[in-house]
């Protein structure tokens, strides 16, 4: 029978100690669960009951946690089931690379970073190199962080202007019987790229520089025979684009532009017969030199928690059926 031993943290701070409890103790709860320890709270002070083995990274946790809320003055579930995953990992020193990496700050004042080191990983790949897709489930954050780091660069000057493109594969033949006027006929499929933007921009700056040209949302049909020179162009719900217009919207990058390709290949909505032009290219330009792969996975999905086990739910089943 192993010995238990004991670890005393002191924590002076009565918010961060109500944040690492959170809302009735249900942070404890996973704590405990997690690293298969007991947690005891004293007056200004937190004690650790456990083995050798289960207390040492759970230590590591605590001061860990502690670290993050006092970059972010709170404590998510989602953020406290993360650490706890990079601790058991041996990772966790890299958690502080993703508390002090912002991309940039909206403009209602909430700061964007990473909240991976997926998500990292992209954001580095996207500073690298000048194609970079960034390829995985619903909820990674593909198109948002390429939308801050698009907001980021314009900002900066570095480049004019920020292009947003998705084909509109849902519309297919029906598009002439919606009402209104071509634009309008498109916005649906465009409206998660609107949100984005208002979001990281604000409305009125969103309106202006639409209104100057500087900022164009478009379905990928209108790239066609343009070279887009000095600007952040971003593909979105690329596993519906074609092997023909994957290959149209790849040449159309000009001088001093940085293109970003996003998408899920398990969310494909082409017609029988038709390939997925985003899971031909992962094939084609593996290892090219200038363009980057990124995969992110359900780990890297900053969503709801149920998200994460509706992708695992759904990966059982399809494993099932093959």
């Amino acid at each position: 029978m192993q010995k238990t031993l004991e670890k005393r943290i002191m924590i002076e701070n009565n918010n961060i100690m109500s944040e690492i409890f959170g809302e009735l103790d249900e942070n404890i709860k996973i704590i405990e669960n997690e690293l298969d320890i007991k947690v005891i709270v004293g007056d200004g002070e937190i004690k650790l009951l456990g083995n050798e083995a289960s207390l040492i990274p759970a230590e590591r946790l605590i001061y860990n946690l502690i670290d993050i809320i006092k970059v972010q003055k709170k404590l998510d579930k989602r953020d406290l089931r993360y650490t706890i995953k990079l601790i058991n990992e041996g990772k966790d020193d890299q958690i502080k690379d993703l508390l002090n990496e912002v991309i940039c700050v909206t403009s209602t004042g909430k700061s964007i970073k990473p909240k991976t080191l997926g998500q990292k990983r992209y954001l580095d790949a996207i500073k690298k190199s000048d194609i970079v897709f960034g390829i995985g489930p619903a909820g990674t954050g593909k198109t948002y962080l390429a939308m801050a780091m698009a907001a980021q660069a314009f900002k900066n000057k570095q480049v004019n202007r920020i292009i947003l493109t998705r084909p509109a594969v849902e519309a297919g033949e029906n598009l002439g019987f919606l009402p209104g006027d071509l634009q309008e006929k498109v916005d649906p499929y465009l409206r998660p790229l609107y949100d984005a933007l208002f979001d990281i921009l604000g409305y009125e700056n969103y309106l202006r520089y639409m209104e100057k040209g500087l900022i164009e949302v478009a379905p990928l049909a209108y790239m066609r025979g343009r070279t887009l020179d000095s600007a952040y162009v971003i593909l979105d719900e690329a596993q519906n684009t074609t092997n023909e217009q994957m290959k149209m919207f790849l040449t159309r990058l000009g001088y001093g532009s940085k293109a970003i390709i996003t998408g899920d290949v398990t969310q494909i909505d082409l017609p029988k017969g038709k390939e997925s032009g985003l899971k031909t290219v992962s094939r084609i330009l593996e290892g090219v030199d200038g363009i980057d792969l990124v995969y992110l996975s359900k780990f890297d999905i900053v969503r709801h928690p149920l998200v994460q086990r509706i992708i695992e739910a759904y990966e059982r089943y399809e494993n099932k059926q093959k």
